[in-house]
C-alpha cells in the first residue's frame, strides 16, 4: 500500500482536488494500492468543503466530489505517509518546517511526477482559472499513477 498526502495552502482547492482526482483515476485504473488523502498547510480553512468554484470544475469535468473537510497536517502525517506532494515552493517549505525536515525523502511537488520538476500547480484562489488548474492537477496525477505502478 503506497499512502499519498497532497498539501496546499487551505485544503479546500488544489490538494482536495488533486485527493478527488487521483481517488477517481486509482478506481478507474484498479489501483487498489493507493491509499489518498489531502491536508492544509496552515489553519486557516480548517472544517471547510472544496472551494464552490473548484468543486463545480470537478463536477463538470466527470470527478464525484465526497464530503470534504479541510484538515491541516501535522508531525505525524511523515511517518504515516509515504508520498508528501505539495502544491507549489510555499507549500514544500511548509511541509519540511511543520514535520521538522525531510530526512526520508518524501516531499515532492505534484508536477514533478509528470516529469517538471519545480513547476508549480497554479493557485486558483488567486488566478480564478479553476478549469486550468483542474487540467494541471490531472497532468501530475496522470504522471503520479503511472510511477507509482509496480512500486
Amino acid at each position: 500500500m503506497i499512502k499519498i498526502l497532497f498539501i496546499c495552502h487551505g485544503n479546500i482547492c488544489r490538494s482536495a482536488a488533486a485527493e478527488v482526482v487521483l481517488k477517481q483515476m486509482a478506481a478507474e485504473n484498479g489501483r487498489r494500492d493507493l491509499q489518498i488523502a489531502s491536508a492544509a498547510a496552515t489553519r486557516e480553512e480548517i472544517g471547510n468543503d472544496i472551494y464552490p468554484p473548484l468543486k463545480k470544475a470537478l463536477v463538470h469535468a466527470g470527478y464525484v466530489c465526497a464530503p470534504h473537510a479541510a484538515r491541516q497536517t501535522t508531525r505525524q502525517d511523515y511517518g504515516a505517509f509515504d508520498l508528501l506532494i505539495g502544491m507549489d515552493e510555499e507549500n514544500r517549505q511548509d511541509m519540511k518546517w511543520i514535520y521538522g525536515g525531510d530526512p526520508e525523502g518524501k516531499i515532492s511537488l505534484l508536477m514533478d511526477w509528470a516529469g517538471e520538476p519545480g513547476r508549480e500547480i497554479d493557485d486558483p484562489w488567486y488566478t480564478r482559472d479553476f478549469t486550468g488548474v483542474l487540467k494541471q492537477i490531472e497532468e501530475g496525477c496522470r504522471g503520479l499513477l503511472e510511477k507509482t505502478k509496480n512500486a
